[in-house]
């Protein structure tokens, strides 16, 4: 390196390398921070002034949530107000799996506290780490004090939110009516589907700031209230569907059958005031109940009518002018053929009268009735019944029926129809259509609804109508095949059946035995039937038909709904005659059990000695 001189002196010292360079690079670390400086001011600027709404947003998301509020069904009631169905509120515990896996030692106090495999519940938990929310196991829509217990617990992650859960106080008596909810409280079968949207209501919802842990902390805002559904008031009355439970499940014990049903209807309104099914099932228990315990045999079983077709058969021939109520039908030998079969009466009634057809039930006598109709005048009569269609009664599964047209009728199948083969109805079609010959012809859509009447459809003349119930009556009175239907002190009209099971392309030895009736005849209330399926046949005799099975079911159950419903007797002077006839029986009863007087040492020396001077 050359040093330079300077002029007049010496030479100068030069600048080392070193001093440039911490210059530099002086210069450079301040102008950085300077620029740092300014992005961090911008930065700022920019978060609270510029994006502040923004990046608030983003802050509260991580903490503001929106919870539903739960609200209750609606309460179904029968039609005096009593609650057949309401909404209890229950608990229902969750889990944060983000805050509950950062705890694993806490895992297994809690599954020993739900009464889970701690395994399980460590595998489901780890399963759904990435999320906020689960429920735990087994622990949805229970007691809010067993819940309290684990919240207790203090656990990390654990909570519990209010829900609502069904209720049946009538419990299986009336389960198939109203069916049940699911675990959301979504109505599934039964009046809870059919009327879901009415008594579902609408949850509500609210904001809340939420803790690390999960934790409410803030109530934030309203964002909309909760709307509980609508009540809703049943045509069912609880005290008649009881009677009718109870006589039904007495009937089937006592005769070995494996099921039935029975549906009460009002005459004059169509409201379904029972309707009992078994087996039956308890809507709070479903997990171990059997499917087939679930149907409402009333209005989804297909059964062919048997007998109780045959009141519509003379109906229909009474119409046409084919028959008058005193014409003579000749039943000998007992039997007719039907193509390459025949067709036959219990035994041989000899020459009856078309109220004797009914009063003997006689197969012969509406056969021979049927032929005189035209083939499309008694199809289209037994369709103006409601027969072949759903009875417009909106319960949900309700099958229509089967009823076959003319034109696929085999040279059989109209003589086997009159009396009630060849073709299926429901219980509930069969009460409705016996409601009709009660309600002077015209015919009702029934309703589970209070107050929900439908339009009446003039189906008969009323005057037939009339006719054929006083037909009907000697049904239940002596020499009819229903006397254990008989009530003391009211007319009742009625008519047995027993039809054969269908089995394998024919007919089993197996029956459904059959009772449909209406009371009082003067002024009918009332229309009842009763099916009793696959009664014990072992006992020999007609210890399996409707007379013997099914009419005792209807003479049970109408006098408690007589006397429930205060409907005064129609048949006063039979009524009074067995009172005091009861009361005779009574007196002379009391008067055998009386015992002997004394007789006085006075009276008694008085008699002997009347008896020493003779």
């Amino acid at each position: 390196m050359r040093f330079g001189r300077i002029p007049g002196g010496h030479a100068k010292r030069p600048r080392t390398r070193a001093q440039f360079d911490l210059r530099a690079r002086l210069l450079l670390v301040g102008g950085g921070l300077g620029v740092v400086a300014l992005v961090l001011i911008g930065r700022a600027i920019d978060l609270q002034l510029i994006d502040n709404a923004f990046y608030q947003q983003k802050a509260d998301s991580r903490f503001l949530r929106e919870l539903p509020i739960a609200t209750s069904r609606g309460m179904i009631t029968d039609r005096n107000g009593e609650p057949l169905a309401i909404s209890t509120p229950v608990a229902s515990l969750w889990a944060n799996p983000q805050e509950l896996v950062k705890h694993p030692e806490r895992i297994t106090e809690l599954a020993e506290a739900i009464g889970q495999d701690p395994d399980q519940l460590a595998r489901a938990v780890a399963q759904r780490a990435d999320k906020e929310f689960m429920y735990l196991p087994g622990q949805r829509r229970i007691h809010p004090a067993s819940a309290q217990k684990i919240v207790a617990l203090n656990i990390p992650g654990v909570f519990s939110q209010r829900e609502f859960r069904r209720f049946y106080p009538q419990g299986e008596a009336l389960a198939h009516v109203l069916g049940f909810t699911n675990i959301d409280d979504r109505g599934q079968e039964g009046i809870e589907l059919a009327f879901d949207e009415w008594l579902r209501g609408h949850p509500g919802a609210q904001k809340v700031i939420r803790d690390r842990r999960g934790r409410i902390v803030e109530n934030v805002d309203l964002v909309r209230p909760a709307q509980p559904g609508k009540d809703l008031t049943l045509s069912i009355d609880r005290r008649i569907q009881y009677l009718a439970h109870r006589e039904l499940r007495n009937a089937i014990v006592a005769s070995g059958a494996s099921a039935g049903s029975s549906v009460i209807l009002d005459v004059a309104t169509g409201e379904v005031l029972a309707m009992a099914n078994l087996p039956a099932y308890n809507p709070h228990v479903l997990g171990s109940t059997d499917r087939e315990a679930r149907r409402n045999r009333a209005v989804t079983d297909l059964i062919e009518p048997g007998s109780t077709i045959k009141p519509l058969t003379v109906a229909a021939g009474l119409e046409a002018g084919t028959i008058r109520p005193d014409t003579r039908i000749d039943t000998n030998p007992g039997w007719i053929p039907n193509g390459r079969y025949r067709t036959s009466d219990f035994r041989n009634y000899g020459v009856l009268d078309v109220t004797g057809v009914l009063t003997k039930s006689s197969n012969v006598g509406v056969a021979k009735i049927v032929h005189t109709l035209p083939d499309e005048r008694f199809y289209q009569f037994l369709q103006r019944f409601g027969y072949g269609r759903s009875t417009g009664s909106g319960f949900p599964g309700e099958a229509a029926g089967f009823l076959r047209e003319p034109a696929s009728w085999d040279g059989t199948m109209k003589q086997t129809m009159s009396y009630g083969y060849s073709m299926s109805v429901t219980p509930l079609q069969l009460a409705v259509a016996y409601a009709a010959l009660g309600n002077g012809g015209r015919l009702i859509a029934p309703t589970f609804v209070k107050g929900q009447h439908n339009e009446p459809t003039q189906v008969l003349d009323p005057g037939i109508a009339a006719e054929v119930m006083r037909m009907m009556q000697t049904v239940t009175e002596p020499g009819g095949t229903a006397t254990r239907a008989a009530i003391l002190g009211y007319h009742v009209a009625g008519k047995t059946g027993t039809a054969r099971k269908a089995s394998g392309g024919g007919y089993a030895r197996r029956y459904v035995a059959f009772f449909a009736g209406l009371v009082p005849v003067d002024n009918p209330r009332f229309s009842m039937v009763i099916v009793i399926d696959d009664p014990d046949t072992s006992r020999g005799g007609s210890t399996y038909g409707g007379g013997y099975i099914s009419a005792p079911v209807f003479k049970a159950t109408m006098e408690g709904t007589l006397r429930l419903m205060d409907v005064p007797p129609d048949d006063i002077d039979t009524w009074l005659a067995a009172q005091a006839d009861a009361e005779r029986k009574r007196r002379a009863t009391a008067a055998r059990q009386a015992p002997a007087r004394p007789v006085a040492p006075a009276v008694a020396a008085a008699v002997a000695n009347a008896g020493a001077a003779r």
